[in-house]
């Protein structure tokens, strides 16, 4: 138990959860009070000690599902009564087993299909993703849902009662899902080994994945990790904004402090901290190839407008839009990002990314309104379809605010690459920032709010 709990802390490391040695102990010490038998109370009470955000809930889960599961039984679920039934029996009692909620006989035939179907290779470094394709092609998701829904008796109002009958049965049909995976993983960890499947079933946590090559999944996992992520640094900046201390003494509280110990000043007391808020103004590159990026730090500047004095937003592509009020008034990000989509803001002339343009366009509209107070933020990969940068217009900018960052999507190998020009840009900016995660977007955003940028 000491070895197969090492390897999984040692394997969780890798992925990017951060377990601490004493988390590491305690976890040890978790254990003493469950039943080392029932790998359900393991799992529990591993979770409850070494994982502290819900997002990485399901990298655990996976890992977990390597180190502590029972390894594939050949004999299991394969008896003469099952394999002798044809796949359209089968299908037949697995819709039963799904109706009755009985998870033993859906294990069982989950075994059974995955002999069929799943072609399981021995000694192929994969990670199961074909063979759990080709068993569930053979399964027929839809069509399992739609013999659930069959006969089904439904109550109230149509269109509600339909959806969740749906809802219900889809999520019956994914928990066989899960099951057949399971069951691949414990074949291939019988053959390979743990440590070795657990390589290659690596993925980057929901902070780690990059925006520009997010999966429709991924993007997803995204929006829910962003939304608690704005709450936790909203209120971190306030509470850094309170609890800042001031370096300048406050002669008369100290004096008067000071009666109290005849006289002596044994302790200075500090005016209290009133550090000014930045103006922010960001400037948002919305072209198809970093929508995603733009998005999501749109919206995270936007939850945040309590620690800035003022937040104004503009978005372009080849020409620049102001869309500040829009998004105060719409009610989530996708609202948001349908109704710049359908207005086309951003759009000058063919939809087609220039910077020098939309820069200079800024520039003639707003650039007066930019002040020593004011902090620039620069969202994009500045490529420019091979257009004049215009990076004099950037140094004008610069020239009238605090600070100008520029924030890239882009890896920094990419940069200068093709039609990027970003080098022309850099040396006008206070710093050109490498941003393609969730995780380096939270530590830019952490460190301009309270002021350390």
């Amino acid at each position: 138990m000491l070895a197969a709990v090492e390897s999984l802390v040692a394997e969780l490391r890798t992925v990017g959860l951060p377990i601490s040695v004493s988390e590491q102990i305690d976890a040890l010490r978790a254990l003493e009070h469950v039943d080392l038998g029932r790998p359900i109370e393991v799992q529990v009470a591993l979770r409850a000690t070494l994982v502290k955000v819900a997002a990485h809930e399901h990298a655990f889960d996976t890992v977990f599902g390597l180190f502590f599961r029972p390894t594939a039984d050949p004999d299991r679920g394969s008896g003469p009564v099952l394999t002798g039934l044809s796949d359209d029996e089968l299908r037949e009692l697995l819709v039963d087993a799904l109706r009755a909620g009985d998870v033993a006989l859906q294990r069982a035939l989950a075994a059974v299909f995955v002999d069929r179907h799943a072609d399981v290779q021995p000694g192929r470094p994969v990670a199961g993703t074909y063979y759990l394709y080709r068993t569930m092609r053979a399964v027929d998701a839809d069509r399992l849902v739609t013999e659930l829904l069959t006969g089904e008796p439904g109550d109230g109002p149509a269109g509600l009662d339909a959806r969740l009958r749906t809802e219900r049965a889809e999520g019956t049909v994914q928990q066989f899902r899960i099951e057949v995976e399971s069951e691949i993983r414990r074949r291939l960890v019988a053959d390979r080994g743990a440590a070795a499947v657990a390589k290659t079933l690596r993925t980057p946590l929901p902070e780690d994945v990059a925006f520009l090559t997010a999966s429709a999944k991924e993007i997803e996992t995204l929006r829910e990790t962003v939304d608690p992520l704005a709450r936790v640094l909203a209120a971190r900046l306030a509470q850094r904004r309170r609890h800042r201390r001031s370096t300048r003494p406050d002669v008369r509280r100290t004096v008067r402090a000071a009666l109290s110990t005849g006289g002596v000043p044994a302790a200075v007391v500090h005016r209290p901290p009133r550090p000014p808020k930045p103006r922010l103004v960001v400037l948002a590159d919305i072209s198809g190839s970093v929508s995603t990026f733009a998005t999501f730090t749109l919206y995270l500047v936007s939850a945040l407008r309590g620690a800035f004095a003022s937040v104004r937003t503009f978005v372009f592509v080849d020409g620049v839009d102001e869309v500040t009020d829009l998004l105060a008034t719409e009610p989530d990000l996708a609202a948001a990002t349908r109704r710049i989509n359908s207005e086309g803001l951003g759009v000058w002339l063919d939809g087609h990314s220039d910077y020098g343009h939309a820069l200079e366009s800024f520039w003639d509209s707003w650039g007066t309104q930019i002040t020593g107070r004011t902090t620039v933020l620069v969202l994009g990969d500045a490529r420019s379809n091979y257009h004049a940068p215009r990076a004099e217009v950037l140094r004008r900018i610069r020239a009238r605010a605090a600070q100008l960052y520029w924030l890239n999507p882009e890896p920094t190998a990419a940069w200068d690459s093709g039609d990027s020009v970003i080098g022309g840009y850099a040396p006008h900016c206070d710093a050109v920032v490498e941003c393609r995660t969730v995780r380096q977007l939270k530590a830019f955003v952490d460190g301009l709010g309270d002021g350390s940028r």
